[in-house]
């Protein structure tokens, strides 16, 4: 069933859809916008459901108030966390897991756009993003060692020395520390640093940009950017063969073809 993008209504966060573009803002600002189990919950579903909304080409996730998100919220998750037994402490980490899949997996590219704290589980949505783009004020830290867990948190291992190397992520994970908007654009983690005034505006123009793109191939080229991490060279390359040949059967392949000869610029569609 298709999901209806426009009419989406939230409990949990603020949700706009405007000209293929969904922008998903989370908005606790007197808190700094942390995580409940109610909200980790419903971004899921959300991500989940965009599988289902091909009016949705691209999407953007940011923060009210200054900040981006400050992680799971101390008192509404941190502390019964420490009540609860093995089987539920499970649960609980497979469903934030669920969050990170969920966001892989939806074909819309997703653009973080980040402001001041970035903190736990907002770093691990950050990361989990295909495009990040920053503040100067933007401060970043996969914190999970610091309330003594491990650094190995919804996929952290995995994603984060894909993006900015093995002894960096290895860093961040080990200490805790925070990092800098600049140190973060220096390491790869972050696509842009911008001034705060700008930040949504640049988000939403980039956002725009891919929505009005081939979007049948931009879902390609996030797919087998998931999919590659496992393959050797040799099958990656035989999938992006086949990959590729899908996307030269589009109408969006034939009209950047015709107006090309006609030097037009294309006016692309999605199929």
């Amino acid at each position: 069933m298709e999901f209806d993008a426009g009419g989406y209504r939230p409990s949990h966060f603020a949700y706009e859809f405007k000209d293929r573009v969904a922008t998903i803002t989370l908005n606790r600002p007197e808190r700094k916008n942390p995580l409940t189990f109610d909200s980790y919950a419903e971004l899921r579903d959300l991500f989940r459901a965009l599988v289902y909304a091909p009016a949705v080409k691209a999407v953007v996730i940011t923060g009210a108030g200054g900040n981006f998100c400050s992680g799971g919220d101390v008192h509404e998750i941190i502390g019964p966390l420490t009540e609860m037994t093995m089987p539920e402490l499970l649960a609980f980490t497979r469903m934030t897991g669920d969050l990170v899949k969920a966001m892989r997996k939806c074909p819309q590219p997703i653009i973080a756009a980040i402001d001041g704290v970035c903190a736990g589980a907002g770093a691990i949505m950050a990361m989990a993003s295909d495009i990040r783009f920053a503040t100067p004020a933007a401060k970043t830290a996969f914190l999970f060692t610091r309330v003594g867990l491990a650094g190995a948190d919804m996929g952290a291992c995995a994603i984060l020395p894909r993006i900015i190397g093995q002894g960096r992520a290895a860093d961040l994970l080990f200490s805790g520390r925070s990092f800098s908007a600049e140190e973060g654009e220096r390491w790869g983690f972050f696509n842009r640093v911008v001034a705060a005034e700008a930040l949504a505006g640049e988000a939403a123009g980039y956002a725009a940009m891919l929505a009005h793109g081939p979007t049948f191939a931009h879902g390609m080229t996030k797919n087998q950017l998931e999919m590659e991490w496992a393959m050797p060279v040799e099958t990656a390359i035989e999938a992006e063969a086949q990959a590729q040949a899908i996307c030269m059967q589009t109408q969006d392949f034939s009209r950047a073809y015709h107006a090309f000869v006609a030097k037009q610029k294309p006016v692309f569609e999605g199929d």
